[in-house]
C-alpha cells in the first residue's frame, strides 16, 4: 500500500489511465505512463493491477464519504433530500469515460472478491447513512413510524445505484430519479403533519 504524495500521485494516474483506456484494456504500464513513474516503481507499492485497483476503490470510497457525509437540513426530510442530491451529483471532474470504467469494475465484482468487498462498502455506507436519517425522522415525527427504515434504505440504495448505472450506459439524466425520489419521500414517508409543514 502506498501513502502520502506518492499515493495521491498513483491514484491520480490510475484515474487518468482508466478514463483513457477503460478497465478491460488497462495495464500497469498505462498507469506508469500517466504517473511518470516506472512500472517497476508501481510494483514496489502494489503487487498487481488488481491490488492497485482495490486500493483505488478504497481511495474513491474515502472521497465519496467525504463528499456525501455531513449533509445538513433543518429536519430529517431536508437531510434526506440533501443526501440524495449529494449522491446523484457528479463531482465536477467526473468524466463519462471514468464512469464507464467503474461500471466495468463493478461488472467484475462477482468474480473478484477484492472488488466485491470494496464495492459493497459503498452500498453499505449508503444504506447506513440513509437508515440513520430515516430513523431520526421517525423519532422526530417527520417520517411514518410504520416504515421499515432498513428495507426503505436498501430500496433507496437500489434506486440510486440504478440511476448511476443508467447515466453511464444510456447517458440518461438523473433528474427524473431525483424528482421521483423526492415525490416518493413526500407521498410515502412523510407523516401528515410533516407533509403539511413542507407545503
Amino acid at each position: 500500500m502506498s501513502d502520502g504524495d506518492t499515493g495521491e500521485e498513483i491514484m491520480g494516474a490510475t484515474y487518468r489511465a482508466l478514463c483513457a483506456h477503460g478497465y478491460a484494456d488497462l495495464t500497469m504500464q498505462d498507469i506508469a505512463d500517466e504517473s511518470g513513474k516506472s512500472k517497476a516503481a508501481l510494483h514496489y507499492h502494489y503487487d498487481s493491477k488488481h491490488d492497485l485497483l482495490c486500493a483505488f476503490l478504497e481511495y474513491l470510497y474515502d472521497g465519496f464519504v467525504e463528499r456525501t457525509s455531513g449533509v445538513s437540513g433543518e429536519n430529517a426530510y431536508e437531510r434526506l433530500v440533501a443526501f440524495v442530491d449529494a449522491v446523484l451529483d457528479k463531482p465536477d471532474d467526473d468524466s463519462e469515460q471514468f464512469g464507464t470504467a467503474i461500471l466495468e469494475i463493478r461488472a467484475q465484482a462477482p468474480y473478484e472478491p477484492g472488488f466485491r468487498e470494496r464495492l459493497t462498502e459503498f452500498d453499505d455506507y449508503l444504506a447506513d447513512e440513509l437508515e440513520s436519517i430515516l430513523e431520526a425522522g421517525v423519532e422526530d415525527g417527520t417520517f411514518d413510524p410504520e416504515m421499515d427504515s432498513e428495507d426503505t434504505a436498501r430500496f433507496l440504495v437500489t434506486v440510486l445505484t440504478g440511476a448511476a448505472t443508467e447515466r453511464v450506459t444510456s447517458g440518461r439524466s438523473v433528474e427524473c430519479t431525483r424528482r421521483m425520489l423526492t415525490e416518493y419521500v413526500e407521498t410515502h414517508l412523510l407523516t401528515d403533519r410533516a407533509r403539511e409543514a413542507e407545503r
